[in-house]
């Protein structure tokens, strides 16, 4: 389990991370979004003690990072898969690693095979693809078998396959009962990924859920309706909390109100119906309106 309570980090006059409180529980993945400069980063570098906070504290069962005495025991960490010597071979890289809690060759053995590195487990990090580099990250914080797994953009890099092994693995480890936080900028990876979300924007949480309550939140209900009277239909269902936005000639997408009551006013009036079809929210179009305040860095289309 992690746990953050007033967690504050400062650089200089600029606030990182503005006093958060966040409880990742074991048994479930739970994802960490926010636009860039949301103090992400910044956070799952103080969990694991490269940063020290400004205020407030966190603890991975039950303890700072730091007093843990065998720290890889409890905490597996990928925050920068380029944080390695270039100069040593995935084997080497990991037999160090695992020497440091008094594990050896089988267990290295174990982990490269885990991570489908057997190819290149003799050749120098240097001369990796950013795809390998990922897999022998993720190796790395596998490597002491932690009850607790936090990987920063787990994904990057990786090519279909990968990404479905990185999904297949974290869903087992959470369903050992495992604690995994992880981040990712795909929405749509996330959304099959993760069970529950804490989101962060401008260093501050602007939600702590499941994923379902996110994306029902995010954004109203949602039909596509088809009618040879489909501007009738725009006049009537048009009020403050429902916006009307045409698709086709006969066909719009009302935001605001449910199918049965577009269905119900339509045949009040008399209005035939050709398609009436709820559509479903996405996790992107939740996220997109929930971090709308909360962006830092803002890029507008060229036309």
């Amino acid at each position: 389990m992690i746990r953050a309570e007033g967690l504050t980090k400062k650089y200089g006059a600029k606030t990182a991370v503005n006093g958060i409180d966040f409880v990742v529980r074991p048994g479930r993945v739970t994802g960490f979004l926010g636009p860039n400069g949301a103090g992400k980063s910044t956070t799952m570098r103080m969990i694991v003690g490269l940063d020290r906070p400004t205020a407030g504290t966190v603890t991975v069962n039950g303890k700072p990072y730091a007093q843990h005495r065998a720290p890889l025991r409890e905490v597996g960490a990928l925050l920068d898969a380029k944080a390695v010597h270039t100069g040593r071979t995935a084997y080497n890289h990991l037999l160090a690693m695992a020497a440091t809690h008094g594990l050896g060759a089988t267990r290295v053995r174990e982990v490269i095979e885990m991570t489908g590195l057997e190819s290149v487990a003799r050749k120098r990090v240097g001369a990796f693809s950013l795809g390998m580099g990922q897999r022998l990250g993720i190796a790395a914080a596998l490597i002491a078998d932690p009850a607790t797994l936090i990987l920063d953009e787990p994904v990057n890099g990786l090519d279909p396959e990968g990404v479905l092994w990185v999904r297949r693995l974290v869903k087992h480890l959470a369903a050992e009962g495992r604690t995994v936080f992880l981040s990712s900028h795909l929405m749509s990876e996330m959304a099959l990924t993760a069970d529950h979300l804490i989101v962060l924007g401008k260093g501050r949480i602007i939600a702590d859920a499941p994923v379902a309550d996110i994306i029902a939140g995010g954004t109203g209900p949602r039909v596509r309706v088809r009618s040879p009277r489909v501007d009738d239909l725009a006049r009537l269902v048009a009020a403050g909390d429902v916006t009307v936005t045409q698709s086709d000639a006969d066909r719009i997408e009302i935001t605001g109100m449910e199918a049965s009551q577009v269905g119900d006013l339509a045949s009040h009036h008399g209005l035939v119906l050709h398609e009436l079809t709820p559509l479903n929210a996405s996790l992107e179009e939740a996220y997109m309106s929930l971090t709308a305040d909360a962006v830092e860095y803002r890029t507008e289309v060229v036309r």
